[in-house]
């Protein structure tokens, strides 16, 4: 006769109690967040209150290190490899650490910004030059062209020479650009604060113009 826990739950059971559906349930068995179930002689799932804690678990997990790395630390403990599982919540923690640094590096970027805001002068309408435009900075042409590469200016093209132009807003994201860099800010943090400006409306925030360099 098969013995049935007394703690049993049915998957629609289990998946309210975190307001999922019992597709995720099914889920999460088959990546290793939940433990291994066993089944009936019907082949229905048995799941129980163990499920139900180390779901609890994985999801209050998932807040704060995501899934996947959720998934790692649960299928570690499942599978009784505590070592592995600690290792890989070291991981998450160690990357937190890295996400509030960078965060921290954004938050003073933008400090530096608004501290010494860089001169600004109105650009003609026609645009300015690239060489005008690296002067106007202390930078090389060399350097536009780099920020230019990696997506932080997107300077125009003028019509028949298609030479680079660069308009008022280019001006300016060029100048702060070279303000953050003479502070050793790697550009990712100087893309994060120019994505902060576009989002706000200060800056296009649009694909990049193709051409030659």
């Amino acid at each position: 006769m098969e013995t049935v826990p007394k703690d049993r739950l049915r998957a629609v059971d289990l998946a309210a109690t975190v307001g999922i559906s019992v597709q995720q349930v099914r889920n999460y068995v088959d990546e290793g967040v939940l433990p291994p179930v066993r089944r009936t002689a019907s082949g229905y799932r048995i799941f129980t209150t163990a499920h139900a804690r180390a779901l609890t678990v994985a999801r209050r997990l998932a807040e704060g290190h995501g899934w996947g790395r959720t998934r790692e630390i649960m299928a570690a403990v499942h599978r009784g490899d505590v070592p592995a599982a600690l290792a890989a919540l070291d991981g998450g923690h160690a990357e937190l650490d890295r996400e509030r640094a960078d965060i921290r590096r954004v938050l003073g970027a933008f400090e530096t910004v608004l501290a010494e805001p860089p001169a600004t002068r109105p650009a003609p309408r026609r645009g300015v030059r690239i060489g005008e435009v690296a002067t106007l900075v202390g930078v090389r042409t060399s350097q536009l062209r780099l920020w230019e590469a990696r997506d932080l200016l997107r300077p125009g093209r003028a019509p028949g020479t298609n030479y680079r132009v660069y308009d008022e807003t280019e001006l300016r994201a060029a100048q702060v650009v070279a303000l953050l860099r003479r502070g050793a800010y790697p550009f990712e943090i100087i893309a994060a604060v120019l994505g902060e400006f576009a989002h706000h409306g200060q800056r296009p925030a649009g694909p990049r113009r193709a051409g030659p360099p």
